[in-house]
């Protein structure tokens, strides 16, 4: 796909969100099931089922799906897709690229081992690596418009409002 042809793709979903700013917002769902054999949450992708259980660094087995990992894999899958979509539209030419995300946890907090230790990524790291014959300013654009169009890093980044319950069902 080309620049042209990205936008021409674009351009109907563009103008129709601006006439209607309220058909650009949607719900983006996920759904879990706990319960059955060990510590897992069966999650339904829309694909396939994955399995998600505990990180081998707090007992888990190594077999299922971490959380943390799919977070990380979220961040890369996106990014990768708004890289490649900016580099079309802003005729950036990528030969090839990696993208890679690596994130600190201190699982002492996660445990309960230590009440001080933080829960969750305390840095992330994104970094891409490009083989192309762009000149840098067009990769530091390229590098600016990803992060402003990537919808996981901006969520990661700005953390948004969330709001948790619990509802007893039997």
């Amino acid at each position: 796909m080309d620049a042209a042809e990205l936008r021409a793709m674009q351009a109907p979903i563009k103008e129709r969100y601006k006439a209607d700013p309220s058909a650009a917002v949607i719900t983006l769902k996920a759904k879990g099931e706990v319960g059955g054999e060990g510590l897992t949450c069966k999650l339904e992708t829309g694909r396939a089922l994955a399995v998600a259980g505990l990180h081998p660094a707090t007992g888990g087995s190594g077999l299922e799906l971490c959380s943390g990992d799919m977070l990380l894999e979220a961040l890369v899958a996106c990014a990768g897709v708004t890289l490649k979509s900016v580099a079309t539209a802003v005729e950036v030419p990528l030969k090839s690229g990696l993208v890679l995300a690596e994130g600190d946890l201190d699982f002492r907090g996660t445990l309960g081992v230590d009440k001080e230790a933080p829960v969750g990524f305390q840095e992330i790291r994104l970094r891409f690596e490009v083989d192309t014959d762009a000149p840098q300013d067009k990769l530091d654009l390229l590098l600016k418009l990803t992060e402003r169009y990537c919808v996981v890093y901006q969520t990661i980044k700005n953390g948004p409002k969330v709001s948790v319950s619990l509802k007893r069902v039997a």
